[in-house]
């Protein structure tokens, strides 16, 4: 015979499962998005905007040389024909460059290309310039610079032609080539190689692109190619391409006060 009922066996507890900590959460307490990489662009994009300057440039002679045929316009200084072509044909080429912004990544263009204000005063930028045009004149210096004319000073040799080619040179060239080099070109190739060798790498095409205009002077690249440098280093330092702009614009200034300056001597 039993003593009483069998007690019932022990209840074991359920074993606990650990929390996971919660994910870092931004101000309003959702998880911080990831960081979207820059620049956006890739060397395809780079490559096909590489592919469209030539036809660009067509385009806008096209269009001027039809303009001149319509109108039976006759200039009388070849960079009254020269300078309009150059400029549509910029014209041309960064409308497809913001096609490619807008298309392929819904992006803006002038922000995307970090034209953006800075803390640094423009007198700075300015001042950077100048000390740039002085660097770059030490250095040519150095150099046995070749003599004779070259295809821009057989440009500049009439007064008109050196007025238009100065305003030209001052307000148009240095936006367009810093959004192409500086605010293109460099941060794509700072990304895969660094700052210092990023920087230089895109300062050697900027000098290539003055290779035929001086004569295909290689030491003309060299010069121009660290001008490209110090403008990239503008660039980078303060993380905006007008700066940029600015400090390029002064530095060509340089170049043409010294030229209306021999004209006059």
């Amino acid at each position: 015979m039993s003593d009483g009922p069998t007690p019932p066996p022990p209840i074991e507890p359920e074993p606990t499962i650990p929390i996971e900590p919660p994910e870092p959460s931004g101000a309003a307490g959702f998880p911080e998005p990831p960081q979207e990489r820059y620049p956006f662009w890739s060397y395809g994009d780079l490559l096909l905007f590489t592919g469209l300057t030539i036809p660009c440039m067509l385009l806008g002679l096209a269009l001027v040389k039809f303009v001149m045929w319509v109108f039976h316009l006759r200039p009388s200084a070849r960079v009254m024909e020269l300078l309009p072509e150059q400029f549509l044909g910029y014209v041309f080429l960064f409308c497809m460059l913001l096609l490619i912004f807008k298309l392929e990544y819904g992006k803006p263009f002038w922000a995307s290309l970090g034209w953006r204000t800075t803390r640094l005063p423009w007198m700075w930028m300015v001042i950077a310039g100048i000390a740039a045009a002085y660097v770059v004149a030490m250095v040519q210096g150095l150099f046995a610079m070749p003599g004779g004319s070259n295809p821009l000073m057989d440009l500049l040799k009439e007064k008109t032609s050196l007025i238009l080619m100065a305003i030209f040179g001052i307000a148009v060239a240095p936006l367009c080539e810093e959004l192409a080099f500086r605010g293109f070109l460099q941060p794509l190739v700072v990304r895969s190689l660094g700052v210092i060798p990023g920087i230089l790498v895109a300062a050697i095409p900027f000098g290539l692109l003055h290779f035929q205009e001086y004569g295909r002077s290689w030491r003309h690249v060299v010069l121009i190619s660290l001008a490209g440098a110090l403008f990239g280093w503008m660039r980078h330092a303060t993380g905006s391409t007008m700066a940029s702009t600015v400090m390029h614009a002064a530095f060509n200034s340089m170049g043409f006060f010294a030229l209306f300056a021999q004209r006059q001597g």
